[in-house]
């Protein structure tokens, strides 16, 4: 038997954090949109409609995307105002320290694994000029708790959510907006930007107009005040 395989019978259960931020009085309510930018492409109905729209959001990128994607990247530098670039890994392989399969994407494996991730995505951020990162999103979202703790001594916030918005990128368009459009004052939306041939990304856009037109403000991450559970914020 192997070492992964016999590591991984006896792993820890994983967790799937949720994060918040704090409702504000007055108004129609806040939500925080994060996308993913795996690897792939850019869907550029969500890029262009969050630009035409001024609609603010975190990205949270993998050192695969940005080596893809210079022309997306340009636009998102050219409106510091409305996005903030995040840490999304360097190989986006999920920040779980013991062998096993998370939607049948192998893991990091091993704690040394974990923080190369985690610092190889940071250090390709800063090789494309960015400002350091103050978050990490892992690859499927889901960890184990004493890869939190690494992480965390490494600095960073985790970003959850409380909304799944796309279910990965895999969901119909209609779904996709039902689900993004039902986000109440406080949630953090996540979804995918680097889809472009998947209906999700209608669906992305569609949702995000739908929130406006309800009178929702949206905020980066970096400007609200976030609540996350196991230990992933505080």
């Amino acid at each position: 038997m192997s070492l992964w395989a016999a590591t991984a019978g006896h792993a820890a259960p994983l967790v799937e954090p949720m994060l918040h931020i704090k409702p504000v009085s007055g108004g129609s309510g806040r939500i925080a949109l994060t996308l993913d930018a795996c690897g792939g492409q850019t869907d550029t109905r969500i890029l262009s409609a969050l630009v035409e729209n001024r609609l603010p959001a975190t990205i949270f990128v993998t050192a695969i995307w940005l080596k893809r994607n210079a022309a997306a990247l340009q636009i998102m530098r050219a409106h510091p105002d409305l996005f903030e670039l995040e840490n999304h890994g360097g190989r986006h392989v999920p920040a779980v320290d013991t062998p096993q399969r998370v939607y049948g994407i192998r893991s990091a494996g091993s704690p040394e694994a974990v923080l190369a991730e985690v610092e190889s995505g940071a250090a390709a951020l800063a090789g494309n000029g960015q400002a350091t990162p103050k978050w990490f999103r892992g690859a499927t979202a889901k960890y184990s708790p004493s890869a939190i703790a690494m992480i965390r001594k490494l600095g960073f916030k985790i970003a959850a959510f409380s909304i799944n918005g796309d279910g990965g990128s895999l969901l119909g368009a209609k779904e996709t907006a039902r689900r993004i459009a039902a986000a109440k004052d406080g949630d953090v939306i996540i979804a995918h930007i680097n889809q472009p041939n998947h209906a999700a990304g209608e669906g992305v856009e569609q949702g995000v107009l739908m929130l406006k037109g309800k009178g929702f403000t949206f905020v980066r991450l970096d400007e609200a005040n976030d609540v996350g559970n196991d230990g992933t914020t505080d």
